[in-house]
């Protein structure tokens, strides 16, 4: 395993501070940034294991929280999808002037709500943005821009999670660009059941691994 430095970070976008944690590998080839969901932080312990997986094939992640606390604390704010975009780009441009990971690629790797932000943060970076990953993506949210994404975009769904599964095959058919759709046999929304993390962390660490660097 490569030796990672951690930094626990402050990252100011617009008029809130929102706390952080970067990690980079040793030779890190790119960086991913997380967009976790509604009710969620970046102490998602499902989005922390995934970012270990990712961090174990050399690249580097950042989970940080994109609501401060006590905007979390209100409902429509969670689901204000321009919002989460806002500082989903906002992140983005903090770590770009950043002299330790300025240079790398950046991907996005988002769950439920977060995954809509990542969608619509590819969009408007077009080029500039290596890869997507949504895992049980509200894709549905970022449907006016699918057509926009550049970035190689991979979406995991549980085969369980009928309606969110009904919704990204609805998106993914709109997305011009390099994609796929991966459905994990038999999961629910939350990939809950022995090994499913696993794969979904599998799949998306492959997915970065070959668009990154």
């Amino acid at each position: 395993m490569n030796d990672t430095t951690t930094n626990l970070v402050s990252i100011p976008v617009g008029d809130a501070v929102l706390e952080g944690d970067l990690r980079v590998p040793s030779g890190a080839s790119g960086l991913v940034v997380f967009a976790h969901g509604s009710g969620s932080s970046r102490k998602s312990p499902r989005n922390n294991f995934v970012a270990e997986v990712i961090r174990d094939r050399g690249l580097g992640t950042l989970l940080f929280d994109l609501l401060t606390e006590a905007e979390d604390e209100t409902y429509e704010t969670r689901f204000d999808i321009p919002l989460l975009t806002e500082r989903l780009l906002g992140a983005t441009e903090w770590l770009r002037g950043r002299d330790d990971v300025a240079a790398l690629d950046y991907g996005y790797f988002g769950s439920s709500t977060g995954a809509a932000a990542a969608v619509l943060a590819a969009a408007d970076l077009g080029d500039d943005a290596g890869a997507v990953v949504s895992r049980g993506g509200r894709v549905d949210l970022a449907e006016s821009r699918l057509g926009d994404v550049t970035a190689p975009t991979l979406f995991v769904v549980g085969g369980a999670d009928e309606p969110v599964l009904s919704l990204n095959r609805d998106a993914f058919a709109r997305l011009d660009c390099e994609k796929s759709l991966e459905v994990v046999a038999g999961a629910g929304h939350l990939f809950e059941g022995p090994g499913e993390l696993d794969e979904v962390a599998d799949l998306a660490a492959d997915w970065f691994e070959s668009h990154l660097g």
